[in-house]
């Protein structure tokens, strides 16, 4: 049997089950919705906010708290639609909303500042939160950011043909009542670059988690995010050309999804942002490398770290 517990190289590190994270966290009610948030490390130290990934939840930061929390607080949710959280049929799922619901927690839990990480999906809705606290502040002072594998760029971006079609008014709810743990497992396989990283019983978890309070009918509406990622491209983008707070872009470099050309983008127009590739990594660094995606977040916030000089290999700042 693998062990779940502290030491392990990165490919080794078992994922918990959907009942051992669940009693990791607990439901927050925020702004009337049921919300799963996980909160380690002591309340007094400096917070981090993570942001996860579609179509997943926060479970896919488990392999990395540890490490993280030693030095940090660390709260990560899920967004509604996903995982543990409340799976409404009366909500937009736009990306707008889940932003408010993002802020609405961590004012709740007493955060004022905070160093804020993002992937993937959660790269749109910490864009919109940067884009509204640029206008009206959220009371929340963000001291860093860091963004990993996400698509903003949308039009630099290759989604898998199933967000297409999920997305698609007309054959998504078809296509959410097909889909099942095969195609989960097919898709990740093709995402994911590092061998070994995720098991069949990982992908399980990840697929209950999807799965669980009539989740699969929630897709269609939540993958029409990708149509929000154009409608306020300029929103968004500007708002990132505009940050004045440090900024780490740290991308597996073998996506093809989120492409390297998104994190060159990204570090290009991000005032001193600094970019480095986690090298041999596919769309799930924090997965698929926690511990070299924990040692660079560490070492970007100022942490030092025991990881080997060369795990990482940078480009920036610029």
């Amino acid at each position: 049997m693998l062990d779940r517990g502290r030491g392990l190289t990165d490919a080794r590190r078992v994922l918990p089950s959907l009942s051992e994270w669940q009693a990791q966290g607990r439901q927050v009610t925020v702004h009337g919705r049921r919300v799963f948030v996980v909160e380690r490390g002591q309340p007094d130290r400096p917070a981090v906010v993570i942001l996860h990934g579609y179509p997943t939840s926060s479970h896919d930061w488990s392999r990395v708290l540890v490490q993280l929390s030693a030095s940090y607080r660390i709260v990560v949710h899920d967004h509604l639609g996903f995982g543990l959280s409340e799976k409404p049929t009366d909500y937009s799922y736009s990306l707008v909303e889940q932003a408010e619901i993002a802020v609405g927690l961590w004012r709740q839990l007493g955060i004022d500042r905070a160093h804020l990480i993002a992937h993937d999906y959660g790269t749109s809705v910490a864009t919109e939160i940067l884009a509204r606290a640029e206008r009206q502040p959220w009371g929340i002072t963000f001291e860093s950011l860091t963004l990993s594998n996400g698509s903003v760029h949308i039009e630099l971006a290759k989604p898998r043909l199933i967000q297409h079609l999920l997305a698609n008014p007309t054959l998504g709810p078809t296509v959410a009542q097909l889909a099942s743990f095969s195609t989960l497992k097919r898709n990740f396989t093709r995402i994911i670059a590092t061998k070994g990283a995720l098991e069949d019983h990982d992908l399980r978890t990840i697929w209950e988690l999807i799965e669980r309070e009539d989740g699969r009918a929630r897709l269609p509406q939540i993958s029409r995010y990708l149509d929000e990622r154009r409608k306020f491209w300029h929103r968004w983008i500007g708002a990132l050309t505009r940050l004045e707070i440090p900024t780490l872009v740290l991308w597996g470099d073998q996506d093809p999804v989120a492409r390297n050309v998104i994190a060159e983008a990204l570090a290009g127009e991000i005032p001193g942002a600094r970019l480095q590739w986690l090298t041999g990594v596919g769309h799930y660094p924090m997965v698929e490398v926690p511990d070299r995606y924990g040692a660079a977040v560490l070492g970007f916030l100022g942490v030092k770290s025991t990881q080997p000089p060369d795990a990482l290999r940078e480009l920036g700042p610029r």
